[in-house]
């Protein structure tokens, strides 16, 4: 057994792009390769020509990519403007020193982004329930040297206690927390408080905050709006309203009553300021 047989074990660069490999990311990035209904089928050439991860640059931090099996993962590595829309508008409301918080924050793209946003005088708080993704995240933190971002392996919920995820379709992305009966590959995980999070990692101001966390937003933001201090509420939010018909309550319109506006939608997410 190679020292590298655990690819997470392996020293960030170790899985660089072949120069093969190199090529097809390059063409991607440049066409219309990038968009997401051909990034399985480059996800497969790639492993191809060499199994197992990637290790990237991502709008300026590093990333080990496990693009087989998620596609968050894919979308980082085959197009350098994901979530760029979104990255713009909440680095637009977040000043160096500031703070940035993530939940649903998978492997980092938002996270670790918004690091070099705020600086090492920020704090990134990023929360991540899912252990296989928390472990992912904590290398990219590692290898992107990103000391000022506070991991949080938990899922954010209405209350403090423990919750079913599940992840659907091999997508590891798509990991939800299980309202039903949960599937066979259901994870038991800890769930906590928004305003608990934030008191324990120091926090006592937000500049910006996204959420995604997969039709469980309305149970993580009302309680929150309804317990924290104002001068707790974030300035700007992007949240994703893919999965909004599995909302108990309607958590924009929630944040529209308390004097948020909102600024514009994408095709996944809402995005909102106040």
């Amino acid at each position: 057994m190679t020292p590298y047989s655990d690819p997470s074990s392996a020293p960030f660069g170790r899985f660089a792009p072949n120069a093969a490999q190199a090529a097809i990311i390059r063409l991607a990035t440049r066409s219309g390769l990038k968009r997401g209904a051909f990034r399985p089928w480059l996800s497969r050439l790639i492993n191809l020509l060499r199994g197992g991860p990637v290790d990237v640059q991502y709008q300026g931090a590093s990333f080990r990519l496990y693009h087989q099996g998620s596609a968050t993962e894919r979308g980082a590595l085959f197009n350098p403007d994901y979530n760029l829309d979104e990255l713009d508008f909440l680095r637009q409301h977040t000043p160096a020193d500031g703070v940035f918080v993530d939940i649903g924050a998978n492997v980092g793209t938002f996270a670790l982004v918004m690091a070099r946003q705020v600086g090492s005088a920020g704090k990134v708080v990023a929360i991540e329930p899912h252990p296989m993704t928390f472990a992912r995240l904590s290398f990219n933190r590692a290898a992107s040297k990103a000391t000022q971002v506070h991991l949080v392996q938990a899922a954010a919920g209405d209350s403090d206690g423990e919750l079913m995820i599940e992840s659907g379709g091999g997508n590891l992305g798509a990991t939800h927390v299980a309202t039903g009966a949960p599937s066979a590959d259901a994870i038991k995980v800890p769930s906590l408080r928004l305003t608990r999070i934030l008191d324990e990692a120091g926090v006592a101001q937000v500049d910006a905050l996204k959420i995604d966390v997969e039709g469980f937003e309305d149970r993580v933001l009302i309680g929150f709006f309804r317990d924290a201090p104002q001068s707790l509420w974030p300035r700007a939010v992007v949240i994703e309203h893919l999965s909004q018909n599995e909302w108990h309550q309607d958590c924009i319109a929630d944040m529209v009553a308390r004097g948020f506006a909102i600024v514009r939608k994408s095709r996944s997410n809402t995005f909102l300021s106040r």
